[in-house]
């Protein structure tokens, strides 16, 4: 198992970190799971600082992360600013490279925080505790070692080699970066990816489902180091699919998720 943290800083000026085996991925050897850059773009856009002195405090509301291409355990540069500046509402971009190549892009919405807890509802009712789930048994045969065995996982349906709808808890094990604690975003972004695994309704040794995007949807800040997971898959009858799933912490609903599938057969 795994205790190195997904990145140790190169050069914090300049944006350089280095990815560790800790991020690599159970599909292909060499490549990062998203959930390890997606933590780190978040990070990125929790370190930027607002477009105007006079804003009021600001929260990361949404936040989608376009792939553009295998992103590689080893070095990689990371940057983030304002693109859209405002005082209540701004839009935040990111992007990572690798070898001189644009390997993700993501877009956040900041807005301002305000009191609106006797207007609350909707939300969908809380997933039992992980101390009710089961834990992750073996590494499903064929899985690679890395970014699964850097997360403590909890199963309250299905598990990673059962197909169809499935419910799971996930802490992190190690730091996002070398010598910090993870903020709760933070760790939300760094399971959330992993929807597509928890619900895949196809065997992994026959087909390819990788999603080209992922996109989170936030109706309040995380709280705590765990994240929990309700996700549903639909593919369809032309090479595509959708993931959807909620996203909880352990006082309840926080967020919703999307990912769009690319679906072939090996």
């Amino acid at each position: 198992m795994s205790e190195e943290p997904f990145y140790r800083v190169v050069d914090a000026s300049a944006g350089r970190y280095h990815a560790t085996m800790s991020t690599a991925g159970p599909w292909f050897a060499g490549a990062q799971h998203l959930g390890p850059p997606s933590a780190l773009l978040v990070r990125e856009f929790e370190r930027c600082a607002p477009s105007r002195p006079d804003a009021p405090p600001l929260q990361l509301s949404r936040y989608t992360i376009e792939i553009l291409g295998v992103v590689p355990v080893g070095d990689l540069e990371v940057r983030a600013w304002v693109e859209r500046p405002g005082r209540t509402i701004e839009m935040l971009a990111a992007e990572m490279t690798a070898g001189g190549r644009a390997v993700l892009r993501a877009r956040a919405w900041r807005l301002a925080i305000d009191d609106t807890a006797d207007a609350s509802v909707g939300a969908a009712a809380p997933l039992p505790p992980p101390d009710d789930a089961a834990p992750q048994g073996e590494r499903p045969q064929g899985w690679l070692p890395g970014y699964l065995d850097a997360v403590e996982w909890r199963w309250l349906g299905g598990q990673w080699d059962e197909l169809g709808p499935g419910r799971a808890w996930g802490r992190l094990r190690v730091p996002v970066v070398e010598g910090e604690e993870a903020t709760p975003l933070q760790g939300l972004a760094a399971i959330a990816d992993s929807a597509n695994g928890v619900a895949a309704t196809l065997r992994m040794q026959d087909w390819l489902f990788v999603n080209t995007e992922l996109s989170v949807h936030l109706h309040r800040p995380p709280t705590g180091a765990w994240t929990g997971i309700d996700a549903a898959t639909v593919v369809g009858p032309t090479g595509t699919g959708t993931v959807t799933a909620k996203l909880f912490d352990l006082t309840g609903h926080a967020a919703h998720i999307t990912q769009e599938l690319t679906v072939r057969r090996r």
